[in-house]
């Protein structure tokens, strides 16, 4: 993770198994396979259709399971959440899955995503004399379900997902159902897998992979998934149903060995560098891309242009997001602590590096000045996006407008403050001719259009009457 990125979201992993697996060291592997979404805590709660225990922490999945933790979360059914706070602070009070004890009994809740009026419906909670331990958007559904829940579980779910607007990929446990929901217009990607008899909820397939489980499909936009003894069912919790997932999810996001929504991430990576070509061809001597997520389309470039690609920058694998530089100008050398240049690739060259986006402009230039210094004749550089010139607020930690390189500069201005010879971007019907596969997709911080408004009125209305 570098520093003027957007930060990822949250991942959610769910697994119903009638006592046959080890649940708790399979939702292990499996928060594992989704650790790119979120560094700062992680969890796993189980179910042995008595009660529900909870083990959780600060840090990366590793750091916060030892195998005696895995070995005291006995149970049949699991929950486990990776999180990175775009809603409520760092801290173990909002780490998840958060439980909570109501009429229907206990219920643990993962969530990725961001509701949009969630401090409204906080407070109107509040007033209703609803306590709150947490700063997260999560407790807000978890105490509308439990709010419901006299009127039996599936009509608290309904009820809820009626009140709460934004994005929200949400796996649920309770005693005895593994429960699974996607906003309706299907924001964050959420997906079914089996493992053997076994059914698997997680937001990315690579999850389903890393734990030896077959991909089945997408959870749809609007599903509400209910899995317990006798199987899968699902119904729609809305009529009014408009696939947009989240464009951010296939330029960076997700793992490039992921399918969302029937597009391979990988390969539309690939043709994002295709189509970046047949709009902005350059002659140069090697193309390269910023690793991890400039890859793709780095080879794609290589592809369409018939110009060799060629590594240039080495990451360093043991720094993540853990790590702390101890002085300031140390920070402002980090770069050079992650990537380190190639200096035998580039020396004398005319080189073409790639990367997923550019946010505020720190890193690029950091990079481009690292290529130079290790040699390049040229330096230029292509975005395999189009520029990000506004806020997300449906899961992304996005900085405010202001802080956007591309909301308050031209390309050309851009270009220059990162001392590349050439810059361009890939266009908005660019990027969609590369995800075509009939869908949508949430286009927000391109062009400032958002697929949900905050209905206040909706969740006034709703908390009244359940008085």
């Amino acid at each position: 993770m570098y520093p003027d990125k957007l930060h990822e979201e949250c991942g959610v992993f769910g697994i119903f198994s009638n006592g046959k697996e080890d649940v708790a060291s399979i939702t292990y592997y499996g928060l594992y396979a989704l650790q790119h979404r979120g560094q700062e805590s992680a969890g796993i709660a189980v179910s042995d259709e008595k009660e529900l225990l909870c083990h959780k922490g600060m840090g990366l999945v590793s750091e916060i399971f030892s195998e005696d933790d895995l070995k005291k979360l006995k149970g049949k059914n699991a929950i486990g959440h990776v999180r990175y706070s775009t809603a409520g602070s760092s801290n173990i009070n909002n780490a998840q899955p958060i439980l909570v004890k109501c009429k229907i009994g206990s219920v643990a809740i993962a969530h990725n995503g961001n509701l949009v009026n969630a401090e409204i419906l906080k407070e109107l909670l509040e007033e209703t004399g609803t306590v709150f331990q947490t700063t997260t958007d999560s407790e807000v559904i978890l105490n509308l379900i439990a709010r419901s829940s006299r009127h039996g579980l599936e009509k608290a779910i309904t009820d809820t997902v009626f009140a709460i607007k934004g994005s929200y990929a949400i796996v649920m446990l309770t005693e005895d159902k593994l429960i699974g929901i996607r906003d309706p217009n299907g924001i964050r990607p959420l997906c079914i897998g089996k493992l053997k008899d076994d059914y698997i909820l997680c937001s990315e397939s690579c999850a389903i992979d890393a734990v030896g489980g077959e991909f089945i499909r997408d959870v749809e936009p609007a599903e509400i998934v209910m899995i317990d003894k006798e199987g899968i069912r699902s119904f729609k919790n809305s009529e009014k149903i408009k696939s947009e997932t989240c464009a951010f999810e296939y330029i960076y996001f997700a793992r490039p060995d992921s399918i969302i929504d029937g597009i391979d991430v990988y390969q539309a990576r690939r043709r994002c560098g295709h189509v970046l070509y047949e709009e902005s061809p350059i002659s140069c001597d090697l193309i390269t891309g910023v690793p991890d997520s400039g890859v793709a389309a780095a080879i794609g470039y290589s592809e369409a242009s018939g110009i060799p690609y060629g590594m240039t920058l080495i990451k360093n694998k043991y720094i993540g997001r853990t790590f702390i530089a101890p002085s300031q100008k140390q920070r402002q050398n980090s770069v050079n602590v992650k990537l380190n240049a190639l200096k035998s690739n580039i020396k004398g060259k005319r080189i073409l590096m790639i990367d997923d986006s550019i946010v505020r402009g720190t890193t690029s230039k950091k990079l481009v000045t690292l290529l130079r210094n290790a040699g390049a004749k040229e330096v230029h550089m292509m975005i395999a996006s189009p520029p990000v010139k506004f806020p997300c607020y449906f899961g992304i930690d996005t900085p405010e407008r202001g802080q956007l390189i591309g909301a308050t500069m031209s390309i050309e201005e851009i270009r220059k403050e990162i001392g590349a010879d050439t810059l361009a971007y890939l266009s908005v019907p660019g990027l969609l001719r590369a995800l075509d596969h009939g869908n949508t997709f949430c286009l927000g911080c391109f062009n400032g259009i958002y697929p949900v408004e905050a209905p206040i009125e909706k969740s006034k209305l709703y908390l009244e009457d359940k008085k």
